[in-house]
């Protein structure tokens, strides 16, 4: 059975970020993976960098914290990895940035002439407040593809990649027009609203499924 690590990244249990996760996980788990979930926040991971995680340029074999292995360890058992998170300023969080630098480490992840990563297949799903409207979506879509499914996955051998961004996640659209202008349209309520985060779920889905082809 192939299995799935599923990352969550944000820092409250009831964000959308974390119902987006098990909406992926369950979606995954349907699809007969079996999901690894694992929420960085709920797991207490320290994003800050560490002496014991710090790169040694001299050894690649560098035994690293008993942490940050075991992690390294569900990395290579995972065949598709789905990190989930909120962009923050064109990026992941914190919390999700201080992983890829611990884990994502010298000799195991980069390093090597022959990938140990290679041969994973690799989805990630940011939430933005933006909306599709707005003039800076395909900027931000551009940005979130160099740095993550160029600037990581390709790099450390992972082929087969994907950025799929969810828009308006606040339910509260936000314009931002050439000039650098912010409207902020009404606020969805009630049915609307629900609705709304419904269509999230289900194109949260579709993104999963167009990228394994289920």
């Amino acid at each position: 059975m192939a299995t799935a690590l599923v990352v969550v990244s944000h820092h409250r249990p009831d964000s959308l970020t974390a119902h987006i996760g098990d909406v992926v996980a369950a979606r995954l788990k349907e699809a007969g993976y079996a999901v690894d979930l694992l929420d960085l926040r709920a797991e207490g991971f320290d994003p800050r960098m560490t002496v014991a995680d710090q790169p040694d340029w001299d050894d690649r074999e560098k035994a690293y914290s008993p942490e940050t292995q075991a992690h390294m360890e569900r990395i290579l058992a995972a065949d598709v990895i789905v990190p989930v998170f909120p962009v923050y300023w064109n990026s992941p969080p914190a919390l999700f940035k201080g992983w890829i630098d611990r884990v994502w480490n010298y000799g195991f992840a980069y390093g090597r002439s022959k990938p140990r990563l290679a041969g994973k297949r690799m989805l990630w799903l940011g939430l933005a407040g933006a909306p599709e409207g707005d003039e800076y979506w395909d900027s931000l879509q551009g940005i979130l593809d160099s740095t993550l499914r160029q600037g990581i996955s390709y790099y450390t051998g992972i082929a087969d990649a994907a950025v799929a961004v969810l828009p308006d996640a606040e339910g509260e659209p936000q314009i931002v027009d050439a000039a650098g202008n912010l409207t902020k349209g009404t606020a969805l309520t009630g049915a609307q609203r629900a609705a709304h985060y419904e269509a999230l779920d289900r194109r949260a889905e579709r993104h999963v499924e167009d990228f394994l082809g289920l």
